[in-house]
């Protein structure tokens, strides 16, 4: 779980600094450590969907 966290924390950093490129790469990278831990049953699969949604939200604001 802290792994996630750790991708979660990259993406957000990266939409902080307000560089698309950088946001879009950690949200894409962050995707498959998320339905990882959905697989290994600790985190919930509807949590994890609406993780990635807001990720997505947060990357796609920056493109706009």
């Amino acid at each position: 779980r802290s792994m996630v966290r750790t991708y979660i924390k990259k993406v957000n950093a990266a939409v902080a600094s307000g560089d698309y490129e950088q946001a879009q790469a950690a949200f894409v990278s962050s995707q498959p450590y998320i339905d990882k831990m959905v697989n290994k049953g600790i985190m919930h699969k509807n949590t994890a969907a609406r993780t990635k949604s807001r990720l997505n939200a947060r990357v796609f604001a920056l493109k706009g």
